[in-house]
């Protein structure tokens, strides 16, 4: 399996990585619903069996439940993967969340997450989101520290993710950028005007979440499952999963399962294999929470799209 190095880094990454996300279970708000945490073990021993060699989480899944899980999968394990976390969201006694870049908080996030995965390093620590607002508040400070954690062999390699390209203009003024984590799909396309062509300029490696968008473009998601979305499953308060979008996302679906037809693949596969298309995208972070789930989309890691069917979803998406 062809392996890409991720932007100024020594690391060599398969296509896909296992998003873990959803396994971080309930109770926050970004849940996706109640989650088994042994289905989520096996989710990641069978991603890792099949071939994926690194996993993202972050502290705030399941507010440090996501990492506690990941360390689980991988106790005893000799292929450990390259692991991937965030950091600058926090929670306090209530589980409220909250967006915090300053450097005493972030060193007592990264000690946190070095015990929580149980490592005694990070291959890749990100910041998980800027301030609100777009600004550039907090930055410089933040990302100072994480080159500091870089230099101290607490983390391997430093990235940011949701960050616009002028933040990370600014940002690599400071000290490198290995990476980009962005949102990216068919129906998320907003990097394509500057993000990702400064990412292509100034070799920063990109690996985009939620390529299947959250699940809709799967094939699994029908009107009448979105419909019993618990309360806790973030999506249940999503426009993607709301009309007006929904009945073109749900149309999308239905092109990427002809396209998917034809080679015997599902629609989940097309939607990873159209976001792959361009070299400047080192890997998709793709979530499961089970085995089963893997086995839909792991099929995307060697799958190409012809220039004939990029052009008849680029026909239908615009």
């Amino acid at each position: 399996m062809q392996k890409q190095q991720l932007g100024n880094s020594d690391l060599q990454i398969t296509p896909i990585g296992f998003g873990a996300w959803a396994i971080g279970g309930s109770g926050w708000t970004y849940a996706w619903g109640h989650q088994d945490d042994e289905q989520s073990i096996r989710a990641i021993q069978h991603a890792l069996d099949r071939g994926i060699n690194w996993i993202d989480t972050a502290a705030v899944y399941g507010l440090g439940h996501s990492e506690e899980v990941v360390a689980r999968a991988l106790k005893g394990r000799s292929n450990r993967p390259y692991i991937f976390t965030k950091c600058g969201l926090v929670w306090d006694e209530n589980r409220k969340e909250r967006r915090e870049l300053g450097a005493d908080s972030i060193r007592r996030e990264c000690e946190a997450s070095l015990r929580r995965l149980q490592v005694d390093a990070i291959d890749l620590y990100q910041i998980h989101w800027p301030l609100e607002g777009d600004s550039l508040k907090g930055i410089e400070e933040a990302w100072k520290t994480l080159a500091e954690l870089q230099r101290q062999g607490k983390v391997r390699w430093i990235g940011v993710s949701n960050f616009n390209a002028q933040q990370m203009e600014f940002a690599k003024s400071i000290a490198p950028i290995t990476s980009l984590q962005p949102p990216y799909s068919l129906i998320h396309r907003d990097i394509e005007k500057d993000i990702l062509p400064f990412c292509e300029r100034n070799n920063v490696g990109v690996i985009a979440y939620s390529p299947m968008a959250s699940g809709l473009l799967t094939g699994a998601m029908t009107r009448e499952r979105i419909a019993k979305f618990p309360k806790d499953d973030w999506r249940s308060r999503s426009s993607d999963f709301q009309e007006p979008k929904l009945s073109r996302n749900l149309a999308l679906v239905e092109l990427l399962k002809k396209i998917g037809e034809r080679h015997g693949r599902a629609p989940s596969e097309v939607a990873i294999a159209w976001t792959l298309r361009r070299p400047v995208v080192t890997g998709a972070i793709v979530g499961a929470r089970s085995a089963e789930q893997v086995d839909g989309f792991i099929g995307a890691m060697d799958f190409r799209l012809s220039p004939a069917e990029l052009k008849e979803i680029e026909d239908f998406a615009g």
